[in-house]
């Protein structure tokens, strides 16, 4: 889980012209005039800071180091310009100098720690947070709060976890109604997978403070560890507190996304795509729920703006080729996936991933090498030896296929693809006795599925199973009712048992399904020709092939609502009202297939006549 805390930086409390008289008195002799410029200029540079003219009080401290480079002072305002200017790496090479000058300083020393952690160099933070402890203990002092929560926060990135423990609780026990403190607290027992410390650390800074929106964060993804149902709630409520923090509606969307609810999430992530259109972050993870609730085109206008600002994120390079294959864009989504893995050879999903678009494109040779490479870094994959499979049947390669797809059942006895692949290889082999138990196999754990029944109903009639083949291909019938192949093979295998009449009946089905089948393609092609006429301005013709279409299969709503639109070019609007009433009734349950009467437009055409 991770967290922000509070800069601390200590307050400057120095008398600089005690330091200047201490310089003269080491010259032996009163001071300069360079001195008390530099006196007039640290006074001045403090007055800036206060006043929070960062500009002004850093070029009053560069000023005294210049009339006064051996005077730790200066050093140690301009170290404290440059911190609050977040350049702590600048900042730490001036409260060194100071403390070069002045090792005594406790309050430079602070400073320095804190620059320290700020830059990420905990191991040195530690030390100088130890000595000022050691020197608070020997002075019989206690340390302040901000002070031991800061030391427990760098003890904590250096994986002293119980001596973090142990410096925050002391804090929080100083400032027993600080919510930060109980909250950093929290956090410290969360990292350390202490859940039940964490909820009540947490649970005390909102009842500390009621608008703590961070604390509400923080306590939801200990409840989502706790598998409490109480997450959801959290992550809403700091949502709630604060609508326009870019980063809290970021963690909060991302939360909810990660634990299934994108429908809750997306708002939440627009919002924060919407404060901080910048963010790479909440662009990527909005990207990554459009890519979930099917907005694929908004996700890849989101994705490819993350990997314009980073073109080295593999993780949206793999998703942005993804999307694109999602799109049927596939031979877009290539030049991202390999460059994906060019940037990361062993990321098997970005091998996976470009298989899968190299299929789309019909490269099936190089999508086995991809999926051959994933399958070296995930040998134990289910998924990786399944479509490595279904790849070699397009290849019409059974002697390689069966192996991997054997190896995926055996993974993964519960997937049903590829029981139901083996099946159709090993009856395409007519290996009859081989195919049958898996496809059974297939269809138990994926009933819905009427190819599926009826390729069992077609190897139970090979192996003179009968009975159970038209138990089959009835299943088979139900499920795919304009599909005429089951009734042709139902037809055979009542033609076995001697049901003559019931075997005709069954073949008159098929043709009456095949001869509406063609209907269909034929008012396709007319109404997709009459598209084109009426993009090209060519209304009259337009209407011929859309009325074409409509005799061909007057329950084609395509065809009706392309009559529609070009009835609207000839000013006839009544006309195209009744086509458009026609699309919505188009195909309603008993309606024969040109049932309907002719279009009054049509009346004077000379459309085509269905067979």
């Amino acid at each position: 889980m991770r967290t922000s805390f509070p800069q601390v930086i200590s307050p400057l409390a120095w008398a600089f012209l005690a330091g200047l008289a201490l310089v003269g008195q080491v010259l032996a002799q009163g001071p300069s005039e360079s001195l008390k410029q530099a006196d007039i200029e640290y006074r001045e540079g403090v007055t800036a800071l206060n006043g929070n003219d960062l500009a002004t009080a850093q070029s009053k401290f560069e000023e005294v180091v210049r009339l006064a480079p051996s005077a730790e002072q200066g050093h140690a305002g301009l170290g404290a310009v440059l911190q609050r200017e977040g350049q702590f790496k600048a900042a730490t090479a001036e409260y060194e100098k100071a403390l070069a000058i002045k090792p005594s300083d406790t309050s430079v020393q602070l400073n320095l720690a804190a620059a320290y952690e700020q830059s990420g160099a905990s191991a040195k933070a530690v030390l100088l947070y130890a000595k000022a402890a050691a020197a608070a203990r020997a002075q019989q002092r206690p340390l302040p709060s901000a002070v031991l929560a800061s030391y427990a926060r760098v003890l904590a990135a250096t994986g002293q976890s119980e001596a973090a423990i142990a410096r925050m609780k002391e804090a929080a026990a100083r400032q027993p109604r600080n919510p930060q403190l109980h909250d950093d607290l929290g956090t410290l027992y969360a990292q350390g997978q202490d859940w039940s410390h964490a909820e009540q650390e947490f649970s005390a800074a909102t009842r500390l403070k009621p608008d703590f929106a961070a604390a509400y964060l923080h306590l939801g993804f200990v409840f989502q560890a706790e598998q409490k149902p109480e997450a959801a709630q959290e992550w809403l409520e700091a949502y709630k507190l604060a609508p326009q923090d870019p980063s809290v509606a970021l963690m909060v969307g991302k939360a909810l996304s990660d634990a299934g609810q994108d429908e809750q999430a997306e708002p939440i992530l627009e919002r924060a795509h919407d404060l901080a259109p910048q963010s790479t972050g909440a662009a990527y993870q909005l990207a990554l729920v459009s890519q979930r609730v099917n907005r694929v085109d908004e996700a890849i206008t989101l994705l490819k703006t993350v990997v314009q600002a980073d073109p080295s994120n593999v993780d949206a390079l793999v998703n942005l080729g993804l999307a694109y294959t999602q799109a049927h864009e596939a031979r877009e989504a290539v030049p991202y996936l390999q460059h994906a893995i060019a940037l990361k050879p062993d990321d098997a999903t970005a091998h996976q991933d470009l298989a899968a678009a190299l299929l789309q494109v019909n490269e099936t040779a190089d999508a086995i090498l991809e999926l051959q490479a994933a399958l070296k870094l995930r040998p134990d994959s289910p998924p990786l030896h399944y479509n490595l499979g279904a790849a070699y049947k397009l290849e019409d390669d059974a002697t390689h296929a069966i192996p991997e797809l054997e190896t995926a059942t055996r993974l993964d006895p519960t997937a049903y693809e590829p029981q139901y692949l083996l099946g159709v290889l090993y009856m395409q082999q007519a290996r009859y006795d081989e195919a049958a138990p898996r496809l059974e196999a297939s269809l138990k754990l994926h009933p819905q599925n009427g190819d599926g029944w009826a390729t069992l109903g077609s190897v139970y009639n090979k192996l003179d199973r009968l009975p159970e083949a038209v138990d089959a291909l009835h299943e088979a019938i139900q499920q795919m009712p304009a599909q005429a192949d089951p009734h042709l093979t139902l037809a055979a295998v009542l033609a076995k048992q001697n049901q003559a009449a019931q075997a005709a009946e069954e073949r008159k089905i098929a043709a009456n399904l095949m001869r509406a089948h063609m209907n269909l393609q034929r008012a396709e092609v007319a109404t997709n020709s009459g598209k084109s006429l009426l993009a090209s301005g060519k209304v009259d013709e337009a209407i011929t092939e859309f009325c074409n279409a409509i005799s061909f299969d007057g329950s084609y709503a395509e065809a009706h609502l392309g009559l529609a639109e070009a009835l609207v070019k000839q000013g006839k609007s009544t006309d195209a009202a009744a086509e458009r009433a026609h699309a919505q009734t188009a195909g309603a349950a008993g309606e024969s297939q040109n049932a309907q009467q002719a279009p009054d437009a049509c009346a004077q055409k000379s459309p085509g006549t269905a067979p």
